[in-house]
């Protein structure tokens, strides 16, 4: 068993207010608290939700905010709605975020937090060993085709946990992207699914958008590809009306 699942366990252990979610296999994203527990947001937007495991842990670490999540696969989404769906400051929009609205074939692995628009390549079943299992018809929509910019009050995270999609994520955010005072992104350095965009491609948008790399954690190396992947925290460099950061 992994570390960090055993840490899970304990954390939620240690809180009765998380034994439901426990029950029903949900577990507070704890390895980002590092990342972000010195920050303070008001609106987290949530960009491949899942199951509601970083909600949960941004629920817990920014009480106050406003959380929108996107998970577009209908079994995770209705887990989601189930552990989260009476929280009044928490939102679930059923769809993907992408550059052009319309429908698109997810492909839907045996693990589906590994699910992607785009076809899993042989590294990602070497490494994490979950297999395609079947395709499904999801929406996929602009960020603000589901939410003004009035609706995104600052400071505002934008996390993406997407398996190769982060490129078409932030291209779906671009008018909405000055809104964000940070990005938490998690890339990777290989391809793990067919023309996915690699870390290198990231962060040249984030720059180009006015965003600078501000730390990288959770990084994943495997005996025999090396790094694979991490978490990549992108701050904005001159928010709209203040001093940069």
């Amino acid at each position: 068993m992994q570390l960090i699942t055993i840490q899970k366990g304990v954390f939620c252990a240690l809180r009765p207010s998380l034994w439901r979610l426990l029950s029903m296999r949900i577990a507070p994203a704890i390895e980002h608290i590092e990342a972000l527990s010195r920050l303070s947001f008001q609106t987290v937007v949530d960009v491949g939700a899942n199951r509601g495991q970083f909600a949960v842990m941004a629920r817990r670490l920014f009480p106050q905010a406003r959380i929108y999540s996107f998970e577009p696969l209908a079994e995770p989404a209705a887990r989601f709605t189930v552990a989260l769906g009476q929280d009044d400051k928490v939102r679930l929009f059923p769809c993907a975020i992408g550059p052009t609205a319309g429908p698109a074939s997810i492909y839907v692995t045996s693990r589906d937090d590994s699910s992607s628009l785009l076809k899993p390549g042989s590294a990602q079943s070497e490494i994490f060993g979950g297999q395609t299992a079947r395709k499904d018809e999801i929406a996929v929509c602009r960020l603000s085709d589901c939410l003004e910019a009035g609706a995104i009050r600052g400071p505002a995270l934008l996390k993406v946990d997407v398996q190769g999609g982060e490129l078409d994520v932030l291209q779906g955010s671009a008018d909405l992207i000055n809104q964000f005072q940070a990005l938490y992104i998690e890339c990777s350095f290989i391809q793990l699914y067919e023309g996915q965009p690699l870390f290198g491609d990231i962060s040249r948008w984030a720059e180009e958008h006015g965003f600078r790399l501000a730390g990288v954690y959770n990084q994943y190396v495997d005996p025999r590809h090396g790094p694979v992947q991490a978490d990549f925290l992108f701050l904005q460099t001159a928010p709209p009306g203040g001093r940069p950061r």
